[in-house]
């Protein structure tokens, strides 16, 4: 008679399969959800016009506080430009969870929560924060923070709940905000150079003005753009070796600081692997590789690893980060060499103390940059991959047993 299988191995299969299955748990697509209900296909529309479906796509947790096509139709009548829209209706992405039973255990019974639109940076004050009441009789209001207290809109129904991923949830109307409606330039209006200035990079964008390059970083904000901005002290340290670059040189460095594509924080983290930069160019690649671990994100080249430290712009297609060092291609500097091994010590002769170990080269520059990280970076992937393979063959081999 064939033995059963071992307790472990019944324990083993249910763990395995949720591991399996919780990768992809928190998976939502806001335009589908929506796609089910005709009466939301205007405020549907616009989400993907816009770009905030994608990124409330990303979102782990987030609440769409959606409006049907007659709320739409009187926002529309306003005649807003795309970029003002996309404020407005940012004002309705909440970024917490809040399902229908939750509305009713507010404590205190009225709650400030933070929106998408206070998110990007471009709400100033606290214009984008919306304030949820309960009232009586059972309703629930919504108003925008900065528009004394108004409650413009109620809750209708739920849409579609999956705690604590993702809640739609139907208002009456529209939220109104003076800040959200104000006029808002398009991306081609956005002056790159002078946003940097202000945020503590005016020496990077001081180069990209100097160099002509700043022309190639504006003509790409249409289209999305990713810049990694040195900041000021960063740039005052680099500038011996910057003027030791010729013209080429400095404009292929300077571009090798953005990405033709926009890159929030949330798809730099969930897609690590090789990019292309602005300065790539056939033979001539200019890659860097971005990497992460856990909330620290960091772009690897040959030469050196550089640590985002912080967000100077996000609102789509335009982003921009302030890092702590200057990006560093190999096609412009040396690699780091690798320092040979010690060498073993000599038997030890009779009657003669041993030889002392050879001391390892050093490294022949000191423009080359942080090589330890990256070899431990490439180290500690092995070591996972080892992990996971360790754990699949145990329960494997306990399943078969």
């Amino acid at each position: 008679m064939r033995q059963a299988p071992p307790l472990t191995a019944v324990l083993a299969l249910p763990l395995f399969l949720l591991l399996l299955s919780s990768t992809g748990s928190h998976a939502h697509n806001i335009t589908t959800i929506l796609a089910k209900n005709p009466e939301f296909s205007t405020f549907n529309h616009y989400l993907t016009l816009t770009h905030l479906a994608s990124e409330i796509n990303r979102r782990l947790t987030i609440t769409v506080l959606a409006v049907d096509n007659a709320a739409m139709s009187s926002l529309l009548s306003k005649h807003l430009s795309l970029y003002t829209i996309k404020n407005v209706l940012s004002l309705h992405v909440l970024v917490d969870y809040f399902g229908s039973k939750k509305l009713h255990q507010i404590t205190n019974g009225t709650a400030l929560t933070a929106t998408m639109y206070q998110a990007t940076g471009a709400a100033p004050g606290s214009s984008g924060y919306v304030n949820i009441t309960d009232l009586k009789g059972g309703k629930v209001g919504f108003g925008a923070a900065d528009n004394g207290g108004t409650l413009d809109a109620v809750y209708v129904k739920a849409v579609h709940e999956k705690p604590y991923n993702i809640s739609v949830l139907q208002i009456s109307q529209v939220l109104t905000s003076a800040e959200a409606e104000a006029p808002t330039p398009g991306p081609s209006d956005l002056n790159l150079t002078a946003i940097l200035s202000k945020q503590g990079c005016k020496a990077f964008a001081d180069l990209l003005l100097s160099s002509g390059a700043d022309k190639t970083f504006q003509e790409n904000v249409d289209g999305g753009l990713t810049v990694f901005c040195p900041t000021d002290t960063v740039i005052k340290g680099f500038m011996p070796k910057y003027k030791n670059l010729t013209a080429p040189q400095k404009v292929s460095l300077l571009l090798y600081h953005g990405i033709p594509v926009y890159q929030s924080m949330q798809m730099l983290k969930s897609s690590n692997g090789v990019v292309n930069t602005l300065a790539t160019d056939g033979a001539n690649k200019y890659d860097f590789t971005v990497q992460n671990d856990g909330e620290e994100v960091t772009l690897k080249t040959k030469v050196v690893t550089v640590k985002i430290t912080g967000t100077v712009k996000d609102e789509e297609p335009l982003v921009a980060y302030k890092i702590d060092k200057v990006l560093l291609p190999r096609e412009l500097f040396k690699v780091a060499p690798t320092a040979p091994a010690p060498k073993a010590p000599k038997a030890k002769a009779k009657g003669k103390a041993a030889e002392a170990p050879a001391e390892a080269d050093a490294p022949a520059d000191d423009i080359v940059g942080d090589q330890t990280a990256d070899n431990n970076g490439a180290g500690g992937l092995d070591g996972g991959r080892f992990v996971i393979l360790v754990f699949f063959s145990f329960s494997m081999g306990v399943l078969v047993l």
